[in-house]
C-alpha cells in the first residue's frame, strides 16, 4: 500500500509530461528556438555586471547583523573622529599604506636605516595622475595640521647614530610623550632591561584623510603600481600593503578562473560525448550530448542574466556556479537520453518523446527540487557570499531543468526525426537500415536495437556490475572487509572534525602569487607577538566616575582582563587614570563631582584624550579606555580572544554597561556564526531531504537509512576537508549545504531501487540495485567532478577549496552509493518490500537495462518500470496497482 501511494503521487505527474512531451515531439522547433530567444534577452542582464559587483570583504565574509556591526554604530555617533588624527581610536581599518623592511640578521643598522629613510621619502614623493597629489596633500593630520609621522624613524635615527637605546613595546621620547613601537618593530630580542638587542623588521604607516576617497583611492594605486618599482634596497627586503589591496587583489580572483571555464566546457563536452557514442551511425549521440552541454551553458547565461536584471549583487563566489551548474545539467542530460534510448525505435517521434517524458521528467523534476532547496536554504545565512551563491546557483538549477525539458527535448525530438529517417549522425544522408544489411556493415556496428525490447541494446559495463562487481560486494569476507573500510572512514572523519579551524584568513582572499600574501607573511612572523588596542567603552551615562568606588569597580574590571593570557599586564591606555595623576599634581580634589566636571575639559583638550570622552550638558555620556592584547596570531587566537572580552565585559561590566570593540571585530564576527548557522542549515536541510526521501522510498526504515547516508557524508566531508587544510568558513559552509543535496542524490535511489527489487535475498536485491545503478553513479560523478577539477589549478584559495569539497562530497557520495549502502542493506532484512517477492517458478521473464529496468510479462507488456536518474539523481516508478486511482 505504501508504493501504492508513492505511485499515486507519480503517476498523474507522469501523465502530465508525457502529453507534454508528445507536444515537443509535435512542434520540435517552437521549443528550440524559444528559449534561445529567451537567454538571448535575458543574457542583456551582464551589461550590468560590473554595477552589480559587490567585492566588498565585509559585505561579503562577515555576518549582516554581527554584534560588532552595531558597536561599531555606537562608536562612530558617540567617539567621531575629530581633526586631530588617531590610529589607536579608528573605529574602522582607516584609510592607509605600509611597508615591513626586513634584515634577517638586524635592521638596527646605518644602512639599513638609510635605506628605510630612502624608501620613506620615495613613498611621499609619490604624486597622483593628473592633480600631481603627493602624500603630503592628502595625509591624515594631526591639530597642529601637521601629518602623522612615524615616531620610529626618530626612534631608530637616535638609536643607530647616537647609541640611545630602545625600550620595548613602549619607548619614552620625552618626559611626557610615551610612544608604543609594539606594532612598528618586529623581530626583536631584548636585554634584560627591555632595551632592544636586535630588530628585524620595521613597518611603516602612511595614513590619508578618509573623507577625501577618491583622491586617496588614486594616491593608494600610484603605490601599488610604482613602489616595488621604485625600490631596490641591498640591505633590506620590502613587503607593501594598502587599505585597498586586500578588495583589488580579491577581485582578481573571479578574473583568474575565467579561462579555466572554457577548459571545464571542453571538458564537459568530452566527457558527454564518449559516454554517448555508439558505434551505429544512425543512434549515435555526438550531437545530442553537444547541445546537452549547451543547454546547461544557456541556463547559466538566462539565470544570471535575469538575477542582474533584477539587481541581485553579484558575488566572486558566484563565479565558482558555472563549473557546478554544468556538472549538474550534463546529469540531467544523461537520463533524458537514457529514457530516450529505451523507448522502441519504430515508434514515432512524438511517441517516443511521451514516453521518455513519462520517465524522465518526474525524476529530474524531484532531484531539481532536492538540489534547489538545498540551495535556497542557504538563504538563510547571514553571510553575503553564501546568500548571493545560493540565490545564483539554485536559479540556475532552475533555469537548466527548464531548459532540459524545453531546449533540449527539442532537440531530442529534432534528433529523432533523423534516426527514423535512418540518415547519418554526420552527413544526414541516408544509409541502408540494419536489418536490410546481409553481409554486415561497417557504418551499421552493433545493431540498430535489441530485437527483444524493441529498444538499443544495453551497455557492457552494466554486465559487469550484474556478473563480476555485485557478486564480489556481496560475498561474506568483502562485507567483512568493507565493514572495517568504513569504521577507518568514519573515525578519521571524526578525527577530522576535531582538528577542524573556524573562519577565513584574510590572505586567503588573495590570489597566491599577490603581494599582499607575502605582507601578511611577514606580518605573522614579525608582529604577532602584540595584537590590537581593543576599546571598552563604558556606556552608563549614570556612572558616578568620581567616586571611589566607581573607580575601583573600574579597576577591578580592568585586572580581569588582564588576567588573560592575551591581554598585555599594566599597558592599558586610560584616560581617567592619566586624569587621575594629572589632579594629584595639581593637588585637585577630584572626588568631588563638581571639581571633577570643572577640570575635565582642560585636562582632556591637553592632554590628548580629548576623543575618549564625549561629555553633553555638563554630563558624560560614554567614555573609552583601551587595552593591549598579546600572542594574537591563529584564528583560534582571535575567536577566543573575542569571545573573552565579551564574556567579560558582561561579568564584570554591568555597572558599567561596558562594550568592547576593535575594527578587526567586524571579521572576527564570523566565528561566533559560522558553527551554528551551518548546524542550522544541515539540520533545515537534511530534515527536508528526509521528507522528500519518504516520499520517494515507500518503506520508512528505509529513508532513516537515506539520513544516515546525509549525516556520514557530512562528517566525512567535514572531517576530511580540516585535514586538507580547509577552515569552516563561509566558503566551506557553501559546500557542505551542497554536499546534502548530492548526498541524498547518491542514496535515496539505491535505498528504492533495494526496495522495490523483485529478488528473493538480501545479496540479489543488492546485486540488483548496482547493476541498474552502478554506472550512472559513476557516470554522474566522473561528470560532476569534470566540472569542477580545473578549479583545483586556480590560484585562489576560494576556488581551490570549493573543488575539494566538491570532490570530497562526490567522491564520498558515490562510495555511500555503490559500496557502503549496498552492503549495510543487506544486514537488515527488514527493508525488504515482501511484496515484490515472486517464487522463481512465476517470476516473468525480465530485461533490464542501464538506467531502466524494464519487466516484461511473456506477452510483452510491460508491469512496472524504475528510472534511474544519471548520477543515481532521480527516479520514478509506476505500479501497476488496481487501487490506484
Amino acid at each position: 500500500m505504501a508504493i501504492c501511494k508513492t505511485n499515486c503521487v507519480e503517476k498523474p505527474l507522469s501523465k502530465v509530461f508525457g502529453k507534454f512531451g508528445r507536444i515537443i515531439g509535435k512542434y520540435p522547433w517552437v521549443f528550440f528556438i524559444f528559449p534561445l530567444v529567451t537567454s538571448a534577452g535575458l543574457g542583456a542582464g551582464f551589461y550590468f555586471l560590473k554595477d552589480r559587483e559587490s567585492n566588498g570583504i565585509e559585505d561579503q565574509f562577515t555576518p549582516k547583523n554581527g554584534p560588532a556591526k552595531t558597536e561599531r554604530k555606537f562608536v562612530k555617533e558617540h567617539f567621531p573622529q575629530g581633526e586631530d588624527f588617531s590610529s589607536l581610536r579608528l573605529y574602522t581599518d582607516g584609510t592607509s599604506a605600509s611597508f615591513i623592511a626586513v634584515n634577517s640578521t638586524n635592521i638596527l643598522t646605518k644602512e639599513a636605516f638609510q635605506e628605510i629613510v630612502d624608501l620613506d621619502s620615495k613613498v611621499k614623493q609619490l604624486q597622483t595622475d593628473g592633480d600631481n597629489l603627493t602624500f603630503f596633500d592628502l595625509c591624515a593630520k594631526r591639530k597642529n595640521g601637521q601629518c602623522l609621522s612615524n615616531p620610529i624613524l626618530e626612534i631608530m635615527n637616535s638609536s643607530v647614530h647616537n647609541g640611545k637605546p630602545i625600550s620595548y613595546p613602549f619607548h619614552d621620547i620625552s618626559l611626557f610623550n610615551r610612544e608604543f613601537i609594539g606594532t612598528a618593530i618586529g623581530g626583536v630580542s631584548q636585554h634584560p632591561n627591555n632595551s632592544i638587542e636586535t630588530a628585524h623588521a620595521i613597518r611603516l604607516f602612511y595614513y590619508l584623510d578618509d573623507d577625501r576617497k577618491n583622491e586617496t583611492d588614486l594616491w593608494l594605486k600610484m603605490f601599488i603600481k610604482t613602489f616595488p618599482e621604485n625600490t631596490t634596497p641591498d640591505m633590506i627586503s620590502v613587503w607593501y600593503f594598502t587599505s585597498i589591496s586586500r578588495e583589488e587583489e580579491f577581485d582578481t580572483n573571479s578574473k583568474s578562473v575565467i579561462p579555466l571555464f572554457s577548459v571545464t566546457y571542453f571538458l564537459a563536452i568530452t566527457i558527454s560525448i564518449v559516454s554517448c557514442l555508439r558505434l551505429d551511425c544512425v543512434r549515435n549521440k555526438v550531437w545530442v550530448a553537444t547541445f546537452g552541454v549547451l543547454s546547461a551553458g544557456l541556463a547559466v547565461l538566462s539565470s544570471f542574466g535575469l538575477l542582474l536584471l533584477c539587481g541581485v549583487p553579484f558575488v566572486m563566489t558566484v563565479a565558482s556556479a558555472p563549473f557546478l551548474i554544468l556538472g549538474v545539467g550534463v546529469d540531467d542530460m544523461f537520463i533524458m537520453i537514457s529514457c530516450w534510448q529505451k523507448t522502441k525505435v519504430k515508434d514515432k517521434v512524438e511517441d517516443r518523446m511521451a514516453e521518455t517524458y513519462k520517465e524522465a521528467a518526474v525524476s529530474i523534476t524531484i532531484t531539481t527540487l532536492t538540489d534547489v532547496l538545498a540551495f535556497y536554504i542557504g538563504l538563510m545565512t547571514p553571510f553575503g557570499s553564501v546568500q548571493s551563491f545560493c540565490m545564483y546557483t539554485g536559479t540556475a538549477i532552475l533555469f537548466c531543468y527548464i531548459y532540459n525539458i524545453t531546449f533540449f527535448g527539442a532537440f531530442l525530438a529534432l534528433n529523432g526525426r533523423r534516426e527514423g529517417s535512418n540518415r547519418h549522425w554526420f552527413t544526414c544522408r541516408r544509409v541502408e537500415h540494419a536489418d536490410d544489411v546481409k553481409k554486415g556493415n561497417a557504418c551499421s556496428i552493433g545493431g540498430a536495437y535489441d530485437p527483444v525490447t524493441g529498444a538499443e541494446e544495453e551497455m557492457p559495463i552494466n554486465v559487469f556490475f550484474k556478473k563480476y562487481y555485485g557478486p564480489f560486494l556481496t560475498n561474506s569476507w568483502t562485507k567483512v572487509f568493507v565493514t572495517l573500510l568504513y569504521s577507518g572512514y568514519l573515525a578519521g572523519s571524526i578525527y577530522g572534525c576535531f582538528q577542524m579551524q573556524e573562519g577565513i584568513d584574510l590572505k586567503n582572499l588573495a590570489p597566491d602569487d599577490s603581494y599582499v600574501a607575502g605582507y601578511y607573511d611577514n606580518e605573522d612572523r614579525y608582529f604577532s607577538e602584540y595584537g590590537p588596542f581593543v576599546m571598552l567603552v563604558i556606556r552608563n551615562e549614570s556612572f558616578q566616575y568620581w567616586e571611589k568606588s566607581a573607580r575601583e569597580s573600574l579597576t577591578t574590571c580592568l585586572k580581569e582582563f588582564e588576567s588573560s593570557d592575551m591581554v598585555a599586564k599594566k599597558m592599558s591606555v586610560s584616560w581617567l587614570e592619566a586624569y587621575e595623576q594629572y589632579g594629584a599634581g595639581l593637588s585637585f580634589d577630584l572626588t568631588n563631582e563638581t571639581v571633577f566636571m570643572d577640570k575635565l575639559p582642560q585636562f582632556l583638550n591637553s592632554s590628548g584624550f580629548n576623543q575618549d570622552v564625549n561629555i553633553s550638558g555638563g554630563k558624560i555620556l560614554a567614555s573609552r579606555l583601551f587595552t593591549l592584547t598579546v600572542n594574537i596570531s591563529t584564528a583560534t587566537d582571535e575567536k577566543e580572544m573575542l569571545d573573552f572580552f565579551r564574556n567579560t565585559a558582561l561579568t564584570c561590566g554591568k555597572k558599567l554597561d561596558l562594550l568592547v570593540y576593535h575594527p578587526a571585530f567586524i571579521y572576527f564576527d564570523q566565528y561566533t556564526v559560522i558553527v551554528s548557522n551551518t548546524i542550522q542549515n544541515i539540520v533545515v536541510a537534511t530534515a527536508v531531504m528526509l521528507v522528500i526521501s519518504l516520499l520517494l522510498i515507500p518503506n520508512p526504515l528505509c529513508s532513516l537509512w537515506v539520513t544516515f547516508a546525509i549525516a556520514s557524508v557530512i562528517v566525512g566531508v567535514a572531517g576530511f576537508m580540516a585535514l586538507w587544510d580547509v577552515n569552516l568558513d563561509s566558503i566551506s559552509m557553501i559546500n557542505l549545504v551542497i554536499c546534502i543535496g548530492f548526498s541524498v542524490d547518491f542514496s535515496a535511489h539505491i535505498s528504492y531501487a533495494f526496495v522495490s527489487s523483485e529478488k528473493r535475498t538480501a545479496n540479489e536485491k543488492a546485486v540488483d540495485a548496482i547493476y541498474n545503478l552502478g554506472y550512472p553513479i559513476i557516470q554522474g560523478a566522473v561528470s560532476t567532478i569534470a566540472g569542477v577539477v580545473v578549479l583545483s589549478a586556480a590560484k585562489s584559495y576560494i576556488f581551490r577549496t570549493f573543488f575539494k569539497i566538491m570532490f570530497l562530497v562526490i567522491s564520498f557520495g558515490a562510495v555511500h552509493g555503490i559500496v557502503f549502502i549496498p552492503v549495510f542493506l543487506t544486514f537488515f532484512g527488514c527493508c525488504s518490500d515482501s511484496s515484490n517477492t515472486v517464487n522463481d517458478k512465476a517470476q516473468n521473464v525480465h530485461t533490464q537495462n542501464t538506467r531502466t529496468g524494464v519487466q516484461l510479462s511473456k506477452t510483452g507488456e510491460a508491469t512496472n518500470v524504475y528510472t534511474y536518474r544519471n548520477g543515481n539523481r532521480g527516479h520514478t516508478n509506476h505500479h501497476m496497482d488496481p487501487d490506484c486511482p
